[in-house]
């Protein structure tokens, strides 16, 4: 079992990866327009995080 399961089910719609990972962008520039680099940084690796293991990595098959 891994802490980030990025594979789970749950994760399967579409819809599901993309509005978790514009969230993430959206909360990174709402920080950095509020002079808080800190965690625009840490939102912004979030959300590369997040595109990366959504859309590229990503298996939408089950795991069998």
């Amino acid at each position: 079992m891994k802490f980030f399961d990025m594979q789970h089910p749950f994760y399967r719609p579409m819809w599901r990866r993309v509005v978790i990972t514009v969230l993430c962008f959206a909360w990174a520039i709402f920080e950095f327009a509020t002079a808080n680099p800190f965690f625009g940084i840490l939102f912004g690796a979030i959300a590369v995080f997040c595109a990366h293991q959504f859309f590229i990595a990503f298996d939408p098959k089950d795991p069998d």
